[in-house]
């Protein structure tokens, strides 16, 4: 028989071990019984409570339900499971986290999905599914804020990606072309017709990508490459050349240093020429149309002329040029003129326009006179510097026939007496309104460092060009006297006309 403690009968703990008491009474009993009802109903009250605040359960599938010990292995008893002293226990329920535990909560549903307890044949243990994840307002933001910024990661990540493209590109490429090489050359001598143009100041490189963009070549680096391994250099000179598309680049290199492939037009201008000369030797030269190349000439404005100057005669330098298919007439003037400065530069000609003007007509003077002797330049700028220091005539036939537009050795009495000729220095004095024709850089410098203290000179054999030189007017005639005398030879009548 077992005997409860209860307020009215209580051991004293100054006795030692148990000792007998007096029976219940049946008042007592049933007082006790009463209060252990009441206890037993509001725990269940308070279990009851819980489970409706809490979610509905999720409930496993139609199965016979486990018992026994299957049950408690199924779902053991928690914190939050409700036990009711000596009621029967409960089926099980899924627990609830405390809603407190916001951690917890977040996370316990994935626990539960990703955990399975498999029995030993592969079943889920108690025949129960994980239960859903919770569902809330402050879950609901947290879901929210990871998938924005699973977004801003891949944006980032895909921004990366596209810059690492850019910018390694090349070596991309480069390493691709290792296991899968693609043909970067023609094979052979290509087929049909290609013009390029090589400017002055192009550089290997250059050349290799105006090649490939002409469709000669297949790649830049495929003739760029070739270059690099040809010794001695190749030098290429600028200018038009006839290739063919599709060509490898060896066949390219080959002909581009090939003459026959250079295509240009070549103008030659000779000392002396004057400007009509030279006007009609360039368009023959270029194939540009005579009138345009006249209205080219005749706008002196582009060039930079001294201000005196009505023409361009004098400033065509003779020189070779060699022009490429399509040139305009104002770039082939230009050349021309720009040329000429170049060579006052370098022979040192003055700055001033008026003095340049001056030297100017007095050389081309010198240039027409001269005969195939080079040393006779500086004696002969000698003798008309001379002349003009002592204000004497400069009587130059050569003058006379410029502003008569004709080409002739001898003038005639009337002819050197005819003042309306401006050009005609047997009537006037000094210098001629302009130059005669077209200066060298010989006559140039004669007309810069002008020698001798002669007057007088006249040319004794034209077939030779000899020339002879004299103070006197008496020396003159008698020098004259033996060129007459070399034109009535009959083998010389032809030079002398």
């Amino acid at each position: 028989m077992t005997f409860r403690a209860t307020p009215d009968h209580r051991p004293d703990p100054n006795q030692a071990g148990g000792q007998t008491r007096q029976p219940l009474t049946r008042r007592e009993a049933r007082e006790m019984a009463a209060r252990a009802e009441a206890e037993q109903a509001a725990q269940t009250a308070s279990a009851e409570t819980a489970a409706a605040a809490a979610p509905e359960p999720v409930r496993a599938p139609e199965e016979p339900a486990p018992t026994g010990a299957a049950v408690w292995a199924a779902a053991p008893v928690t914190a939050q499971t409700p036990v009711v002293p000596g009621a029967a226990r409960p089926e099980p329920q899924a627990s609830v986290a405390p809603e407190t535990d916001h951690a917890h909560s977040d996370f316990a549903w994935l626990h539960a999905a990703t955990h399975h307890h498999d029995d030993d044949h592969g079943g889920r243990r108690g025949g129960g599914k994980p239960p859903k994840p919770p569902r809330s307002g402050r879950r609901g933001r947290r879901a929210a804020t990871w998938i924005i910024s699973i977004i801003v990661i891949l944006g980032l990540i895909g921004g990366g990606a596209l810059y690492a493209w850019k910018t390694f590109q090349p070596q991309v490429n480069a390493a691709i072309s290792r296991f899968d090489p693609q043909p970067t050359d023609y094979k052979g001598d290509g087929t049909g017709s290609a013009q390029i143009t090589i400017k002055q100041g192009d550089t290997g490189s250059t050349i290799a990508k105006t090649l490939a963009d002409a469709g000669v070549t297949m790649t830049p680096q495929a003739f760029y490459q070739l270059l690099l391994s040809t010794k001695p250099d190749p030098v290429f000179q600028p200018g038009v050349y006839q290739l063919r598309k599709h060509m490898s680049a060896s066949a390219a290199l080959t002909l581009l240093q090939d003459p026959k492939s250079h295509l240009e037009h070549t103008l030659l201008i000779r000392e002396g020429d004057r400007e009509v000369t030279v006007l009609q030797n360039a368009s023959t030269a270029t194939g540009i149309p005579l009138a345009q190349l006249q209205a080219s000439a005749a706008n002196l404005a582009p060039y930079g002329l001294p201000p005196q100057a009505k023409t361009l005669e004098g400033f065509l330098f003779p020189a070779t040029y060699t022009f490429d298919p399509g040139v305009t007439p104002d770039q082939v003037i230009a050349a021309l003129v720009n040329r000429a400065k170049q060579a006052f530069a370098d022979d040192g000609l003055p700055t001033d326009p008026t003095k340049l003007w001056n030297t100017v007509i007095l050389a081309s003077i010198v240039q027409s006179e001269a005969g195939s002797n080079p040393d006779d330049l500086p004696k002969i700028a000698g003798v008309f510097q001379n002349r003009l220091n002592q204000n004497m005539a400069l009587e130059s036939d050569a003058t006379v026939t410029y502003g008569l537009g004709k080409f002739a050795v001898f003038t005639s009495d009337a002819q050197r007496a005819d003042a309306s000729n401006l050009y005609n220095t047997y009537a006037h004095k000094g210098l001629t309104p302009g130059p005669i024709g077209n200066p060298g850089d010989a006559a140039l410098e004669a007309a810069m460092n002008p020698q001798g203290d002669y007057l007088f000179f006249t040319v004794v054999n034209l077939q030779t060009g000899e020339t002879a030189f004299s103070e006197t007017a008496d020396e003159q005639s008698a020098n004259v006297a033996k060129l007459h005398a070399w034109c009535q030879d009959p083998a010389n009548k032809s030079y002398c006309q």
